[in-house]
């Protein structure tokens, strides 16, 4: 049996959860799932429903056109999404190959409920992993004296892989403004510090000399404004005095696995709504 995934953000409005499950009544949909949020501050309301379509009076396609005229008289930004189509990965990583290899075992054991279609990098370190796990590899060099161009390069090349979602698993290199908006909401990355601390590189060093009791990392949307897009998972680990600098590296580099796999999980499971710079996460 089929499932499909109705996600809504829309202004508030009275009786807004009982006319779209009376919508779906009418059709002999039956509601599998279902969670709703009202953002006060905003005044903004979510919704993500799982629908079971074997025993819809209609077709999807005329079901989907029906729910456009509630979706217009309430100003609603929607999708139907088909559960069962997977959703293309494609993975950016540099030198650091931690995530890059946990996603691409995932993968390999369909825990992703997903496909990735490729490895884009800008160093070769990854191209024997990528062969390991018999996906695609392609490396654009990123160098100083011809970065724009290089950058331009690797805002193609990703692009040619067709991907419904990019994720930068620790790719050490800033993403184009023009990729950041053809993608947006479909760019995740994983920042090695808890944000919005230690924001940049070598965050563990900083955080050894600071002294912190928490380590942590951040899953996030990409922006064109530098780690600080919605984020939407974070983990901590607790250290002390007696760990290191490459102690609280490892321990944290754990920590930036786990928190980029679930955060990348509630988005190909359609349960991430963006609303300004936050997120309402139907986990």
């Amino acid at each position: 049996m089929k499932i499909y995934r109705l996600l809504i953000s829309c202004p508030d409005a009275q009786g807004l959860v009982a006319k779209v499950s009376q919508f779906i009544f009418q059709r002999n949909g039956n509601i599998k799932e279902a969670h709703h949020h009202l953002d006060a501050e905003n005044r903004r309301f979510f919704m993500r429903i799982e629908i079971e379509s074997g025993d819809l009076s209609c077709s999807i396609a005329d079901f989907s056109a029906d729910f456009a005229n509630i979706a217009k008289k309430y100003t609603m930004i929607w999708q139907l999404n088909d559960a069962a189509k997977l959703k293309r990965i494609l993975l950016m990583g540099s030198q650091n190959s931690h995530c890059v290899a946990d996603l691409l075992h995932r993968n390999h054991e369909n825990e992703l409920e997903a496909e990735v279609v490729g490895v884009l990098a800008n160093h070769p370190k990854l191209a024997k992993l990528a062969s390991w796990y018999d996906v695609d590899f392609q490396q654009v060099e990123i160098r100083p004296e011809t970065k724009a161009a290089d950058l331009a390069n690797m805002s193609q090349a990703a692009i040619d892989f067709a991907p419904d979602v990019i994720v930068l698993a620790r790719y050490m290199q800033i993403i184009p403004e023009d990729l950041c908006a053809k993608f947006a909401g479909k760019i995740i990355n994983i920042h090695h510090s808890f944000l919005p601390a230690f924001v940049g590189a070598n965050p563990y060093q900083r955080a050894a000399e600071r002294g912190v009791k928490l380590i942590g990392a951040t899953c996030h949307y990409v922006t064109s404004n530098l780690d600080e897009g919605p984020i939407i998972e974070q983990d901590v680990v607790r250290v002390n005095h007696t760990n290191s600098a490459k102690e609280m590296q490892k321990m944290g580099q754990d920590i930036e696995k786990i928190t980029l796999a679930k955060g990348l999980q509630y988005h190909l499971q359609d349960r991430v709504l963006i609303c300004n710079n936050k997120t309402v996460i139907f986990a």
